[in-house]
């Protein structure tokens, strides 16, 4: 190893040449190397960078630059070859300084001192001396990965010698303070690859490919956490780019851009979670991580669409909350596949939106439907909503253009929806088109002569004028109000129920199998219930202010009292060989068969709506001779003298309302029970004030075959012209009203019989669906 050179530098001394010198003389070229090399990496560093900037200008220069690069890689090497050969020498030196300082010492061998060197020269064995070169090699080699960010060699030869090195593997606190050192300068180098990892991923030109590298290194140095982090906040800033670039076209597509907007949320969740999957795997805590990122992403995916939504009284927004519910839902099938179910918090966040923009839309539609006199261009008469309305013909048009307004509000609403939107929303729907229809009924009822049963009915009470006089006009409304809920509400909301569109065809009426298949709330039997509660109610105000007209004059006096059964009160009284009933019922049959002949014009083809409409006038009024109190408070003053005339004539006209009903094919039980009450009352009154019914009342037979035979002879009593149409047009008069007939026993007694009825059998199959009671 000696030269002549080192004879020069090295002159004989009896002293040993001091450390610092041998280091500056074998050192100082190699520093002036590594100094050169570094400032010339520096410059390449500067020129690459320049290079970025403006790529096809130094093309060129870049060539020349790649050729610089493979010639520095070379001397590279040379230096690498050139550092251990003098690393070797380095150790030659410190092994002859090592002997030399050994003879040295040797005459201080005894000495404290001189033992402990003695130690320290045993432990510098061979193998501890490459061991330690191994490790300067090695980190020196990952300072060279770590500049070129070569972070895939880099990683791998961090692990490679982390499982290969026990020292790296020692716990904290057990290993000799080589060993830490060691150890922290490998945990360096490994945090300035992470540092440059986060570096990569975070940048926001990064590719996916290199964002899944990067993370896919994080995760084998031990930072998943950080790396699943990273993953997120990357997917969310890709989102937030998205949704900035596409809110500016909202106000061009108002109903579909909730789709739109839907499509690009779900898509980047979905992509997310595969992505989490692929790197992560099925991991709980990386799921769970992917859960919570879902949900607030859908909250503020909802806050947006309801940010940039139509106003929500418009019948846009309403479509739009459909589509969105449509989409959302639809998207949300796709990420269960990915193991996230969003379905219960999507709905829980849509519910209050959509169910606004319902109240909204409702809210307008009753503005519409109480309107009755609008006469906007806005409601286009389809012949599917006109045909079954039209037979009806009336004096005023617009009976039918208030039953067609309505159709057409609830249409218009009910073909906005989609699906998903009347699988999750449809009982709330049905819902609300119930109680439209009971604004509507409520509108009709203030159309009808006579005050209101409800007083708190004062919502746009001022374009109410709308007003039906005659008898075709309010038989013309009652039955638009029937084919409405009967026939075109039920097919409206049929894909409510059905999940499908309408398929049936105008008029044929709804099934009554038809029942939800969907997840609605509300029951098919009991929302048509609702609807004939509202029917029930137009219907009885109808016959109340239609019995109330007849019973009271135009100037409120009662043409139906008391009076008329006291001797010496009108001609009815006297009694003959065909004794008639008295004049007010009288009139109340010509009423009621003027009324059947206008019903068998208005109501073409609604046979069923007539016999109940007739039944319950005749009910109303037995119902109102039993509830009122001065009708029969007459009776009981003793100030007015009693006849048994007056009994008989009021059983006679109590038989006579009933043969009414059973000859004109609408007899009801009610009219028969209420009938037999005020029988057994006006005996009971008439027998305290000494009349004995016995002696007084002829036979019961006797009361029903007079009944029939003054509506016989009350029917012949018309012109020939009107007897001839009367088969059709008036009471329908059935063969069983003969003297041959079984006739039923006088319904003045608790236990009469209701055999009187019989002769109306024929007509009672099948009860009607809607204008019926209960009790009939």
């Amino acid at each position: 190893m000696e030269s002549s050179e080192e004879e020069e530098d090295f002159p004989t001394h009896e002293w040993i040449t001091p450390q610092s010198k041998v280091n500056s003389i074998y050192q100082s070229n190699t520093e002036k190397r590594i100094r050169k090399l570094c400032c010339e990496l520096l410059d390449l560093k500067d020129a690459v960078e320049n290079l970025c900037g403006n790529m096809q200008s130094k093309y060129l220069a870049f060539l020349r630059i790649s050729e610089e690069v493979v010639e520095m890689e070379h001397e590279l090497i040379e230096l690498q070859k050139h550092v251990s050969t003098q690393g070797i020498l380095v150790q030659d030196l410190m092994s002859g300084v090592f002997r030399e300082l050994e003879e040295w010492n040797q005459d201080d061998s005894d000495s404290p001192e001189a033992e402990e060197d003695s130690q320290t020269v045993q432990r510098q064995d061979p193998v501890i001396t490459e061991l330690e070169d191994h490790k300067l090699t090695f980190l020196e080699n990952i300072d060279v990965l770590l500049a070129e960010h070569k972070v895939e060699e880099a990683l791998e030869s961090l692990n490679a010698e982390e499982r290969n090195s026990p020292e790296l593997n020692v716990a904290e606190g057990t290993s000799s303070t080589k060993t830490s050192s060691y150890k922290s300068a490998f945990l360096q180098r490994k945090a300035m690859l992470m540092d440059q990892l986060v570096e990569i991923s975070e940048q926001p030109s990064v590719g996916i490919g290199e964002l899944k590298k990067a993370l896919s290194s994080l995760l084998k140095i031990g930072k998943g956490t950080l790396a699943h982090q990273i993953l997120l906040k990357a997917y969310g800033s890709r989102l937030q780019k998205n949704i900035e670039l596409f809110l500016p076209s909202c106000s061009v597509y108002p109903e579909t851009y909730s789709a739109s907007l839907s499509k690009i949320v779900f898509s980047t969740i979905l992509l997310m979670v595969k992505e989490s999957h692929l790197i992560f795997g099925d991991t709980p805590a990386y799921t769970n991580r992917n859960l919570q990122w879902a949900e607030w992403e859908l909250e503020s995916f909802v806050r947006l669409v309801k940010e940039h939504a139509p106003p929500s009284e418009m019948v846009s927004a309403l479509r739009s909350a459909s589509i969105c519910v449509q989409a959302s839902f639809s998207h949300c099938l796709t990420l269960e596949s990915q193991g996230l179910k969003l379905d219960k918090l999507l709905k829980a966040l849509l519910r209050p939106y959509f169910e606004e923009v319902l109240e909204m839309n409702f809210r307008r539609a009753r503005r519409m439907v109480l309107d009755l006199e609008g006469n906007d261009g806005a409601l286009p008469l389809s012949p599917h909503t006109m045909s079954p309305l039209s037979p009806m013909v009336s004096s005023d048009n617009a009976v039918i253009d208030s039953g067609t307004r309505f159709m057409f509000i609830v249409r218009d609403i009910v073909e906005q929806l989609t699906p998903f939107a009347i699988t999750h929303f449809g009982g709330t729907i049905l819902t609300r088109i119930s109680h439209l229809f009971d604004k509507y009924v409520d509108a009709l009822i203030k159309a009808l002569p006579g005050p209101s049963e409800d007083d708190n009915l004062t919502e746009h009470k001022e374009v109410l004028n709308f007003r039906v006089e005659t008898d075709a006009q309010q038989l013309s409304l009652l039955g638009t109000a029937f084919t409405v809920a009967d026939d075109l509400l039920p097919m409206a909301v049929s894909r409510i129920w059905s999940g499908k569109s309408e398929s049936k065809e105008p008029g044929s009426g709804p099934s009554e199998n038809l029942g939800p298949t969907t997840s609605n709330s509300v029951d098919f039997k009991d929302w048509r219930r609702h609807l004939q509660h509202s029917l029930d109610k137009l219907r009885d105000h109808f016959c109340r202010q239609y019995v109330l007209n007849f019973i009271y004059s135009r100037e409120g006096k009662m043409q139906l009292d008391a009076q008329i059964y006291f001797s010496g009160k009108g001609n009815d009284l006297f009694w003959d060989s065909h004794p008639l009933p008295s004049l007010p019922f009288q009139a109340l049959f010509a009423k009621l068969q003027q009324l059947a002949t206008v019903a068998g014009d208005v109501l073409l083809g609604k046979e069923k709506i007539q016999k109940i409409l007739l039944a319950r006038l005749t009910e109303t009024v037995v119902m109102w001779l039993s509830d009122e109190q001065e009708f029969w408070d007459v009776f009981e003053d003793d100030s007015c003298e009693l006849q048994p005339l007056g009994l008989q004539q009021l059983i006679l006209d109590m038989h006579f309302i009933v043969e009414i009903a059973v000859c004109g094919g609408y007899p009801s039980r009610n009219v028969h029970q209420s009938s037999s009450a005020i029988i057994a009352r006006a005996v009971r009154t008439f027998s305290a004030r000494g009349i004995d019914p016995q002696n007084a009342l002829p036979e019961d037979e006797w009361f029903v075959e007079t009944a029939k035979a003054a509506i016989n002879k009350l029917l012949m009593g018309t012109s020939g012209s009107e007897a001839s149409d009367n088969d059709e047009g008036h009471m329908i008069i059935h063969d069983g009203i003969s003297d041959s007939d079984d006739s039923a026993s006088c319904p003045s007694t608790i236990e009469s019989s209701t055999e009187s009825f019989a002769s109306a059998n024929m007509d009672e199959g099948e009860s009607p669906n809607y204008f019926t009671d209960p009790e009939s």
